[in-house]
């Protein structure tokens, strides 16, 4: 990732409603999921100074942050948090879009609450049972990120539903997300392609009932070699669940369990 670190840096922008702004896993062994996605992914690893009282470990390509990573405590899983990654929207109230997905059906898990110095966020669920974040962060403007597509960011934030159709119209009019086109998925339906007034950003799509227990939200890591990072999933003794699988713009895509069992997906080209 060396030459990640050398790109111009783009400067800090205004935060934007409806943008992904952070992507964090929650795991039952920090320490083995930071060696984990390190290698696999690329990412350094920094302590954040663990601003919520719990051990915090930021993933940065260069000195960027991108995601972040934490440690459930005993009392998080006596409750029935399992590993999993999750996505942070943005939004300029936390508390009125609490209420928001409150009153289109969605439930809270937690109410609104203050990390010291870094934001307000709130954990909440929507009407079909997928988890995701609200967020504020302490300041007007977004800290600075890599370019898209640079190896380490998230390069795609997709919804598998319980029903698409139906999932769809909660999200587009709680963040104003805008379709940006569909495609023809067969017996599984339409994979809804949306952006948030730039480019596109993720999609809904119906879940595979007979392999998805349950609807989540699943993140893309940008990689430089999708044969390369498959072979680190194995080396580090993850799981591959799929792929590589192509799509389009020439790019692959794996879909993998970590040693922990959260769900993560990687995209990036073949170089062979």
């Amino acid at each position: 990732m060396s030459t990640t670190a050398q790109q111009e840096i783009p400067a800090p922008v205004a935060v934007k409603t409806g943008d992904f702004v952070w992507h964090e896993l929650r795991t039952t062994d920090a320490k083995a999921a930071t060696d984990f996605y390190t290698y696999v992914v690329g990412w350094k690893a920094i302590g954040s100074g663990d601003p919520s009282g719990i051990p915090y470990t930021l993933l940065s390509v260069g000195d960027l942050s991108t995601a972040g990573l934490m440690q459930l405590t005993p009392e998080m899983q006596q409750g029935g948090m399992k590993p999993a990654w999750v996505g942070f929207i943005g939004v300029d109230d936390v508390d009125a879009y609490a209420k928001s997905v409150e009153k289109a059906g969605g439930k809270l898990h937690c109410a609104p609450m203050d990390i010291p110095g870094i934001g307000r966020f709130a954990s909440t669920e929507d009407p079909q049972g997928a988890t995701f974040l609200l967020f504020k962060g302490s300041l007007e403007y977004a800290p600075s990120r890599p370019p898209a597509g640079t190896p380490g960011t998230v390069g795609w934030n997709e919804l598998s539903a319980n029903d698409g159709e139906s999932a769809w119209p909660f999200y587009s009019e709680l963040f104003d997300w805008k379709q940006d086109s569909t495609m023809d998925m067969g017996p599984m339906g339409t994979y809804r392609i949306f952006n948030n007034g730039g480019a596109p950003v993720g999609a809904v799509m119906t879940r595979d009932h007979s392999k998805s227990p349950v609807p989540f939200w699943l993140y893309y890591f940008n990689v430089e070699d999708i044969d390369a990072a498959v072979t680190r999933i194995h080396d580090k003794k993850g799981q591959v669940c799929m792929g590589p699988h192509q799509v389009p713009g020439d790019l692959w895509i794996v879909l993998g369990n970590d040693p922990q069992g959260a769900l993560f997906a990687l995209v990036g080209p073949k170089k062979q």
